[in-house]
């Protein structure tokens, strides 16, 4: 879910600062490598009309935001907004990692008439979420009660593995820091791990947490599997695999999410130690919730306790599954309304 951008700097901007908030609704947006998903926000924090569009229909997410707002026949004026994208967000410029997107963030909200626009990381806005969400909203997988006024660790498979903290910082506010944890070299617990990421390191040379953890990565490891089994792989589709695999009807299929969930397990134990996240650890992204009755019984826990002498250490910190359809327009509605 990231992207290393170039080193050309963004031009200047050069029109005058913009003015001071007028009253109206607030536009949402959060941006992935394959859909865009937009909604409004209302005074009172309500997400209103949400609509999900594909990115590959729209040149960028300026065109992509006229049309949900031709669709919806927006009434009301709509004066700020909060864009969330699966990439780096450094400065004006943002490139998106998995699609062509590529726009200056002023320039998009004096297309769209606003008076400002806030662009940030997607697992930013998927970490701001956490705090807002109910029980409802969560399922625990292991772990005893989260330690208050300690990191929170986010990350979540999708099209690419989004990774992200959320620090406390005392007096009910908290900092989100947005990561390039999804390209971390995912290691290996297992033999039969150390036999498909050797597959993928010839095919690779890097073998990131991304290339196995995500819906791409699914495919690269269902195709290591297969190879070592001398089958030939007759799918590239996810979503087709992640099917077979939950009707039981592709022994290598089933192997292959089971393998992904356990390497995803080790790279949120290593998240987790490496940054003291006691608060707990969130775990979002399209894939796990769609899964959850195998992903709650397979490996996942099992491999991110395995930490040897601090396996008491990692027995203790708690994983929840986010299953609200949305949260970063959660996150977003907070920082709309800011």
């Amino acid at each position: 879910m990231t992207a290393h951008q170039d080193d050309t700097p963004a031009p200047p901007v050069t029109d005058t600062a913009p003015p001071p908030s007028r009253p109206g609704l607030g536009l949402i947006a959060d941006i992935g490598g394959t859909n865009a998903r937009f909604a409004l926000v209302d005074d009172s924090g309500a997400t209103l009309s949400p609509r999900t569009l594909l990115c590959a229909d729209y040149d960028g997410p300026a065109e992509a935001a006229e049309a949900y707002l031709r669709e919806i026949e927006a009434r009301e004026p709509v004066a700020r907004g909060a864009f969330c994208a699966a990439c780096p967000v450094l400065g004006d410029r943002v490139k998106l990692t998995n699609n062509s997107w590529d726009f200056s963030v002023d320039a998009v909200r004096r297309r769209l008439k606003l008076d400002r626009l806030e662009v940030v990381n997607d697992f930013v806005a998927n970490a701001l979420a956490v705090p807002h969400l109910g029980a409802d909203d969560r399922v625990r997988v292991g772990g005893g009660p989260a330690v208050e006024r300690l990191p929170v660790a986010v990350l979540g498979p999708g099209t690419g593995l989004g990774v992200a903290l959320l620090v406390p910082l005392g007096g009910g506010k908290v900092m989100p820091v947005a990561t390039e944890g999804g390209h971390v070299t995912v290691p290996a617990r297992t033999p039969r791990e150390a036999e498909v990421l050797g597959v993928l390191r010839r095919r690779f040379d890097h073998v990131s947490a991304e290339r196995v953890i995500s819906g791409s990565g699914l495919v690269n490891v269902y195709q290591a599997v297969c190879g070592l089994e001398g089958a030939a792989p007759d799918t590239d589709d996810p979503a087709e695999l992640g099917r077979r695999a939950a009707a039981g009807e592709d022994p290598l299929a089933r192997e292959a999410l089971e393998l992904m969930f356990a390497m995803l397990g080790t790279v949120a134990g290593n998240l987790a130690l490496s940054s003291g996240a006691l608060g707990g650890v969130a775990v979002m992204g399209g894939i796990v919730p769609r899964y959850l009755d195998l992903f709650q019984a397979g490996p996942f826990r099992e491999a991110f306790e395995a930490k040897g002498r601090f396996r008491a250490y990692m027995r203790g910190i708690p994983v929840d599954v986010v299953t609200h359809p949305y949260p970063a327009f959660v996150g977003l509605a907070g920082l709309v309304r800011g």
